[in-house]
């Protein structure tokens, strides 16, 4: 069988509201999803074994990604095939552009592009009301990644419904050099005695609804800043270099330490990401949103 590549892209949250842990030792979340054009590229193939391989686009560290069972991508593979009764493996080579513990779910990403690519590979089917259900099983953030687009997300975040968005927002994403542990910052956000989850304001909503710049950015919020910035002071800086570069607000992605300028559009967002080139943060990339979810390329 031909080789099948799928292409997800990274998210961000443009609002992080974080319950109480539950007795699952999961928190609830009410949050608003939105994919942005970074975007790791999967290919898959028919193998004897299942094997994964990781390669860097440009600048990216793939060093901590694991190889083995420990690899999202690859236990997506194998729930996948053992639900459908699959007695076979594939091969994975993922090329990855989503920083690596970045808080933008590059291993869901992977997760969710294995899950499409080995339906095209196999030629199953699926519905994809059973792909949802099982992206559920894998992540919090993989039903989104096979979504795309601009997305509520409840439950623990694997809950998905789309929104209206009218916007096309442009984002300057700030990688950096040292990742940051998602279960680490959750941890003291429990230890900070944090967890009234908020609700998504009407207005963030309304932003998305007008395409309005000013108002999205007025409205964006992210619960895990706090714990982030306390594990990681140093994040402080990127933060302040990307207001002093022009951005509109500056959101951190996720759990961290990835941060997001926002920008005004296409040419603001180029330089945005000029100006934090030069203070020192080569790896800024400018980024439009929202994009698709998990979908398959073909080159010519």
């Amino acid at each position: 069988m031909t080789p099948v590549t799928v292409r997800a892209a990274a998210k961000i949250n443009l609002h992080l509201g974080v319950g109480p842990v539950r007795e699952d030792g999961y928190h609830p979340l009410m949050t608003l999803y939105q994919a942005v054009g970074v975007y790791d590229d999967v290919t898959v193939a028919d193998s004897r074994t299942w094997q994964v391989t990781v390669e860097p686009v440009g600048a990216v560290d793939v060093s901590a990604v694991p190889l083995d069972d420990g690899n999202i991508a690859l236990r997506a593979g194998r729930l996948f095939a053992a639900h459908h009764g699959v007695d076979g493996a594939a091969s994975l080579f993922v090329a990855k552009g989503i920083p690596v513990a970045g808080g933008m779910a590059g291993g869901s990403a992977d997760a969710a592009a294995t899950l499409v690519g080995l339906d095209r590979l196999w030629q199953l089917g699926t519905a994809d009301e059973v792909l949802l259900s099982i992206a559920a099983e894998l992540g919090s953030d993989v039903p989104f990644a096979l979504l795309g687009g601009t997305a509520l997300g409840t439950g623990r975040g694997e809950l998905v419904e789309p929104v209206p968005d009218a916007g096309g927002w442009w984002w300057v994403a700030v990688p950096s050099a040292a990742g940051l542990s998602t279960p680490a910052v959750y941890a003291e956000y429990d230890r900070l005695g944090l967890g009234e989850r908020q609700r998504v304001p009407q207005g963030l909503l309304d932003a998305l609804a007008t395409g309005s710049v000013e108002e999205l950015a007025a409205t964006l919020v992210n619960d895990l800043e706090r714990p982030a910035l306390g594990l990681r002071p140093d994040l402080a800086a990127p933060r302040e270099a990307g207001l002093a570069a022009g951005a509109v607000a500056m959101l951190l992605s996720g759990s961290g330490p990835t941060w997001l300028a926002l920008c005004r559009d296409h040419e603001h967002a180029h330089r945005v990401r000029e100006a934090l080139v030069d203070e020192g943060y080569p790896g800024a990339v400018a980024a439009p949103g929202p994009v698709a979810g998990a979908h398959v390329v073909e080159y010519a």
